[in-house]
C-alpha cells in the first residue's frame, strides 16, 4: 500500500506548484510586453495593452509587475542575457583560423538573427525612453562586447599597435550598428542584401590592414587571449 503523502509533503508541494504557474504567467506577460513594445515602442505601450495581449487582466499583471518600467527591467535583463550567450558563441577565438570573409559570416550572423528573433531588444535597448535599469546594463555590455571585438581584431592583426586596433574596433563596431539598424528596418525581402552588403563594407575596409599579417594567418586560438567579461 502506498505511503500516505504528510501534511508536510503536501505544503511542500502546493507552493511549488504555485511557484510554477507564476513563473509561466511571468513568461506570459513577459512575452506580451515584448510584443507590445516592439509594436507600439515603449512609451506609447501600457500595461493595458500588454495585460490584452497576454489574454489576462490587469489585476492579474499587477499581482506581479507593479507598473511598465518594471515590466521592461525584468524584460530588459532576460534579453540581455541572451544577448550575452549569443555575442559570446560568435566573438570566439576559434573563428581566428576563418577567412575574413568566412570570420565575418561566423561573428555576424548569430549576431543578426538574434535581433530579428528579438525585435523588443532594439527598442529596449536603444529607445531615447529605455529605463535607466536597462540602459545602465546594456551600456556595460556594449563595453564588455567593444573590449571582446578589440581582443578579436588583435589577435587577428598581430603586430598592430593596440591604439590601432582600439580605434579599428569601434570603428568596426559603429559600421556594425548602423548596418544593423538599416537590416531591421528594411523589408523582408531586403533584408539578406542589405546583410551582405554590411558583410562587404567590414570586408573592404579590414581585408586591407590583413597585408602585413605574416605568411602563416592570424595566431591560432590556443596564442590567443580574449578579455571575457
Amino acid at each position: 500500500m502506498p505511503e500516505a503523502q504528510s501534511d508536510s509533503d503536501a505544503t511542500t508541494a502546493r507552493p511549488r506548484r504555485r511557484q510554477a504557474r507564476g513563473e509561466r504567467r511571468i513568461a506570459q506577460l513577459l512575452d506580451a510586453a515584448a510584443s507590445v513594445f516592439s509594436e507600439h515602442g515603449y512609451t506609447a505601450a501600457s500595461t493595458n495593452a500588454i495585460a490584452r495581449e497576454a489574454g489576462v487582466s490587469p489585476g492579474t499583471l499587477y499581482q506581479f509587475f507593479p507598473n511598465k518600467e518594471a515590466i521592461a527591467v525584468e524584460l530588459g535583463s532576460r534579453l540581455l542575457a541572451s544577448w550575452h550567450t549569443a555575442y559570446g558563441e560568435a566573438l570566439t577565438a576559434a573563428h581566428l583560423q576563418l577567412p575574413l570573409d568566412q570570420l565575418l559570416d561566423a561573428v555576424l550572423d548569430p549576431l543578426i538573427t538574434f535581433n530579428f528573433e528579438n525585435p523588443a531588444f532594439n527598442v529596449l535597448m536603444h529607445g531615447p525612453d529605455t529605463p535607466g535599469h536597462v540602459a545602465t546594463e546594456h551600456d556595460l555590455l556594449h563595453s564588455a562586447m567593444l573590449t571582446r571585438v578589440d581582443g578579436i581584431l588583435g589577435a587577428y592583426l598581430p603586430g598592430t599597435p593596440p591604439a590601432d586596433t582600439t580605434r579599428i574596433s569601434k570603428t568596426v563596431f559603429t559600421i556594425f550598428k548602423g548596418g544593423l539598424d538599416l537590416i531591421l528596418a528594411a523589408e523582408p525581402a531586403e533584408r539578406d542584401a542589405y546583410a551582405r552588403e554590411l558583410k562587404t563594407v567590414l570586408y573592404r575596409y579590414l581585408f586591407p590592414l590583413t597585408e602585413h599579417v605574416c605568411d602563416d594567418g592570424p595566431m591560432p586560438p590556443s596564442e590567443v587571449r580574449i578579455h571575457t567579461p
